[in-house]
């Protein structure tokens, strides 16, 4: 699998550009602040519909422009797709798919499969557990486009069920009167327009019964995930840090009880939908607290450990480093084995690298279908990746070898 060509409209520092590509190793090389990173992250969009490096779409769009249009040519075994991405701030995005529109945009997910290296992967290891999250997230619909729809269900009733929290809430604070009033106005918001501040736990039920069973869906697929990954998370770190201590992989599931919940072993679906509606069950007195849900996949971890100790917080930069770059590559080792090499993209990643693990790691993914590289100087691109070269500056991008 291959980009031929990408094609930008009014995305983020670029009013218009063309840009041909092909299979192997090609550079995008100049100064920071030129737009090398924002063509790899349109390339990045089309294959995950969202940017590495902020989480709305808004920022994505030229300053005083409407929208952004971001055009791929995709080729895979000998057939080629053209993939049209729309995006518009504030109202649906758009997509087509060899010119003919798609009822909705995620329908164009799986046409492009990439694995991506930036900068920004140290907080797989540093960061939240959000970062973790999306991490398995993205692999799932990487691998399985369907499960956008999963996600995207599991959102919904996060959703709702939120609001029907927090106006309970607001009820319980109000006093009986106005409380009558508001838990009315959630229970509209929620699709229960008849309920009122005596029916809020009897809806809540209704939620909970959904949020348990979308939620399972979700779970059972990380934790699926997680046991193919892990091993080659092993072999990525050993190849990249060889002699260091074994790293491990599990699965903190605040639906398994305790305080911040415990490492989850099961992938059957029936049992963590019974499981998640038990744990509703217990923690409703505090949700109802607090106004929001307590429990569930978005509240989750993926914990990584190096030998007994936890990862974050006691891994040095390097293990850090070395940790995040296993963790793409067996990403990209899995997709591949799903079949058909993912575009591999590595964003300014090796001036972030001692010399032994920027080899290490050109070494490892020279042999991809297709490498894209960014580099702020010719120097940090390695040896290794020999191939076309392009000089982005000052909005413009020039093949240069």
């Amino acid at each position: 699998m291959h980009v031929a060509h990408l094609s930008l409209t009014d995305f983020r520092s670029y009013p218009s550009v063309e840009l041909a590509l092909g299979p192997g190793v090609t550079a995008l090389v100049g100064p920071n602040g030129q737009g090398k990173t924002n063509l790899v992250e349109a390339i990045g969009y089309v294959a995950t519909q969202s940017s590495h490096r902020v989480a709305a779409d808004a920022p994505l769009v030229r300053h005083g422009a409407s929208r952004a249009v971001v055009r791929a040519s995709v080729i895979k075994e000998d057939r080629r797709a053209l993939v049209e991405l729309e995006i518009n701030p504030g109202r649906a995005n758009r997509a087509r798919i060899n010119r003919s529109p798609v009822s909705r945009a995620r329908d164009a997910l799986g046409l492009l499969r990439t694995v991506l290296f930036a900068p920004e992967d140290l907080a797989l290891v540093k960061g939240d557990p959000s970062e973790r999250r999306r991490f398995l997230d993205d692999l799932l619909v990487a691998r399985a486009p369907r499960y956008a729809g999963v996600r995207a269900d599991y959102d919904r009733v996060l959703k709702q069920r939120g609001a029907l929290l927090r106006t309970a809430l607001s009820a319980r604070h109000a006093g009986r009167r106005n409380g009558h009033r508001a838990t009315r106005r959630a229970a509209d918001e929620s699709g229960f327009a008849e309920a009122g501040a005596g029916d809020v736990l009897s809806t809540l039920d209704v939620w909970d019964a959904h949020l348990a069973r979308h939620g399972a869906e979700l779970l059972a697929a990380r934790l699926e995930l997680l046991e193919v990954l892990r091993p080659l998370v092993a072999m990525a770190y050993a190849a990249l840090a060889p002699g260091s201590a074994e790293v491990g992989l599990s699965y903190r599931g605040t639906h398994a009880g305790g305080e911040d919940g415990e490492a989850e072993t099961t992938a059957e679906r029936a049992v963590l939908e019974e499981r998640l509606r038990a744990r509703l069950l217990e923690v409703r007195d505090a949700e109802m607290e607090r106004g929001v849900t307590l429990v569930g996949p978005h509240r989750d971890d993926l914990l990584l450990s190096l030998g007994e100790l936890p990862a974050r917080g006691y891994a040095s930069h390097g293990e850090s480093w070395s940790f995040a770059l296993a963790l793409r590559l067996a990403a990209y080792d899995l997709l591949r084995a799903d079949g058909g090499d993912p575009v591999l993209i590595l964003d300014d990643v090796f001036a972030e690298l001692d010399a032994q693990r920027r080899r290490r790691l050109a070494e490892t993914v020279g042999g991809a279908e297709q490498v894209l590289v960014t580099a702020a100087v010719p120097e940090d691109v390695p040896s290794e990746l020999t191939g076309v070269r392009f000089q982005v500056a000052e909005g413009s991008v020039t093949r240069v070898g």
